[in-house]
């Protein structure tokens, strides 16, 4: 037998670790001298030790290595647990992959004509939500704010309870720009269920993934922010998936200076 020290430089597992395997169940000493206090280590353990950390340079965790070693003789129990890995390992290199095609896209944006780009696009997923929902045809876009004063007129008597973040937004069903009388529904997420009134309708709303830029100021810069988005989502590999959006971060009823207003242009997409 050897002592720790002597395992340590054998096994190439630090003294420290070497304590911390024994403390969790996974390599004990062969022997604890009950006088010194000195651990022991049989070269038989070698094989032990190797595999451990094998099965670290896998990815495993030290509680999944447990688990693995109490069926290491079984080949079949062996492979599940390496298919399932490898399934893991996919998943972090498809994902790697997908932010350094965004980085990509980025430093393309940042170096684009020696300037930097306007607005940041963002790929992200908007939960599922329960919404309060009122959705009419409206003289134009500018006069969004009727289907607003129609909402809050009608969820007073109800106290209905806003989440956070409320994800207050439009959604625009033409299935293009239009200069008169456009579709628009406006969206707020709730907490708690509620009645349906005359023109509010409550509904779940289910994930939904999106490209999207935040802006402060005016609306009258959504054209440049739509070109924006539209570019990110054709130069890295996506196809548009439903109706555009805009959430209100900070809106009209919240600041009465245009240049104060924040909010973000979405447009949900799939991958091609």
């Amino acid at each position: 037998m050897v002592k720790i020290g002597d395992f340590s430089k054998l096994s190439r597992i630090s003294i420290r670790m070497l304590r911390h395997y024994d403390e969790i169940g996974i390599l004990h000493p062969e022997s604890i001298d009950d006088f010194t206090g000195y651990r022991y280590y049989s070269e038989s353990q070698l094989p032990l030790a190797g595999q451990i950390q094998a099965l670290k340079g896998l990815g495993f965790g030290l509680s999944v290595i447990k688990e693995i070693l109490g069926k290491y003789s079984d080949p079949q129990e062996m492979e599940q647990f390496l298919l399932v890995k490898r399934s893991e390992l996919e998943e972090e290199v498809m994902a790697a992959q997908q932010k350094l095609m965004l980085l990509d896209s980025t430093l393309k944006w940042l170096r684009k004509d020696g300037s930097f780009m306007d607005y940041g696009v963002t790929l992200k997923t908007l939960p599922e939500r329960y919404v309060a929902s009122v959705r009419q045809v409206i003289p134009a876009y500018d006069q969004e704010g009727i289907l607003w004063e129609i909402m809050c007129r009608e969820l007073e008597p109800q106290k209905v309870q806003q989440a956070v973040p409320c994800y207050g937004m439009a959604i625009f069903h033409d299935e293009g720009h239009k200069e008169h009388d456009p579709d628009v529904e406006i969206q707020s997420a709730v907490v708690g269920k509620y009645q349906d009134t005359e023109h509010v309708r409550f509904k779940t709303v289910p994930p939904i993934q999106i490209a999207s830029a935040t802006y402060k100021g005016s609306y009258n810069q959504i054209s440049r922010v739509n070109a924006a988005v539209a570019d990110w989502v054709v130069e890295n590999g996506y196809d548009f998936d439903g109706k555009s959006f805009c959430i209100y971060h900070i809106d009209p009823s919240q600041t009465d200076d245009p240049e104060e207003l924040v909010t973000e242009v979405c447009f949900p997409v799939k991958k091609k």
